[in-house]
This record gives C-alpha cells, structure tokens and sequence, in this order.
C-alpha cells in the first residue's frame, strides 16, 4: 500500500542500502554514490532510495546544488516527509539561498521536526546571513532552551548580540559561558572575546586579565591566529593603561 506517496518497502532492497552507507562511511564515495543512482534508477518511486542519493551527494559528496533536485523528488512523491525538507533547507543554506532557507525551516518546525536543537541553530545562522539579527538571537535563545548553558551556543549568541549592538549582553552570555569551564577545558577563545568587549567599553583591567587568562589557557591545537589576537590584545590593554 502506498501512504503519502511512500510505496511499500522491497525487503531486497534493504541490504544494498546497507552497502551504500558502508561504502560512504568507508570513504568510498565514488562507488556509493553509483550503486545510490543504481538502485534509483530501477526504484524511482521508493522515496528512501531517493533520499539516500540526495544524502549522498549533499552530505557526503559536499554538492548541495546537485542533491536539491533529489529532494525536490522526493517531496513530490511524499510532501509531509519532513528529515527530507531539513535537508533540502541545508542546501539552500549552504548555496547563499538564505531567505529560501529560511522559509523552509519554517515549515521544517511547523511539521514538528524532533531535532529542535539544530533546527533552531542553523536557521540563526541563515537569519545572520540575511541580517536578521533579532530573529537570529531569538533562535539561538530557542536552542539554548534545547541545551541550557552549552558554552558553544552561548558564544554564538553572544556574536549576535554584538552585531546588534548589545554588549552588555554579549559580555553576559561569554561570562556564563566561561562560568561552565575550568581548568583545562577553559576556551581561550571566549577570553580573547570577552576581553576586546571589556576593552571597547573602558573596562581595561578586565580586559588584561581575560587576555593573560587567555594566553595562560592556550592549548596545543588551538589557532595560531587566536595567539597571536590575545598578544595583540594584551598589548593594546597594556597601551591604554598606560595611557592613563
């Protein structure tokens, strides 16, 4: 029987799928993305087979431009399967087609899709493309909501924030981010970031602590550039105490 343009599933067809997942997972893309188009060529009604190639070729072949029309096939077929619209909206995003993007997260939350937490936070980063940066911060705020006081989420409203003037805030959210952290697992990324927000607004003792706390945190593997900012940075909080 079918149901929302779903056919019912050829149990034959389950072990080649398997194999294509393992070939992608095994860095075998080539030879996935060829048994994908295989077997869609002989089901062009099975809306996972379908799936499975736009999955391919969007997530693990990094094309979203070529993925889109598989998912357009598939929602012609089944318009409510709603993990297929979430990845149709991921490759608008990932083209610059932000507004288009964002349009269809919407209907992505309006059909309740159960990953809220991504879903609010890659429709931010769209709405930050577009300069939406109240809706931005108000979609990180939601994911927050997800996963309360994540330092990562925490940082990226604090972006936001700063985009939009709002500082004070911006500077809350990098302290309660820094706040979950201690000893080695300190970001010194949210120091140097929290620093040049201290130092813009005249609070330079505050700022030379957070760069020195910074360079203190630096790990192996963490960006030369970001070194290199907290020296500057800590110079700069240097010149102007000096200045004083």
């Amino acid at each position: 029987m079918e149901r929302n343009g779903r056919q019912a599933w050829p149990p034959e067809l389950s072990e080649p799928l398997r194999e294509v997942d393992r070939l992608r997972r095994g860095g075998r893309y080539t030879s996935a993305l060829a048994l994908a188009r295989t077997l869609a060529e002989a089901h062009p009604t099975q809306v996972r087979v379908l799936v499975e190639v736009g999955l391919t070729l969007g997530v693990w072949g990094g094309q979203p431009a070529e993925a889109l029309p598989w998912f357009d096939r598939v929602l012609e077929l089944a318009p409510g399967h709603v993990a297929t619209r979430y990845h149709r909206a991921l490759a608008l995003a990932r083209l610059g087609r932000h507004g288009e993007a964002v349009e269809e997260f919407a209907r992505v939350e309006a059909a309740g899709f159960r990953k809220a937490l991504v879903l609010h936070m890659k429709r931010a980063e769209s709405l930050e493309a577009l300069g939406r940066l109240t809706d931005a911060e108000a979609d990180w705020t939601a994911a927050l909501a997800e996963d309360r006081g994540n330092p990562w989420l925490l940082q990226q409203r604090a972006r936001s924030r700063v985009r939009s003037g709002r500082t004070d805030a911006a500077e809350a959210d990098l302290t309660a981010a820094l706040a979950a952290q201690e000893g080695e697992a300190v970001d010194p990324e949210l120091l140097y970031e929290r620093g040049v927000l201290r130092l813009q607004r005249g609070e330079v003792a505050g700022a030379r602590e957070d760069f020195e706390a910074g360079l203190q945190a630096f790990r192996v593997g963490d960006p030369p550039a970001l070194l290199d900012a907290l020296r500057r940075g800590l110079q700069d909080a240097r010149d102007e105490d000096g200045a004083r």
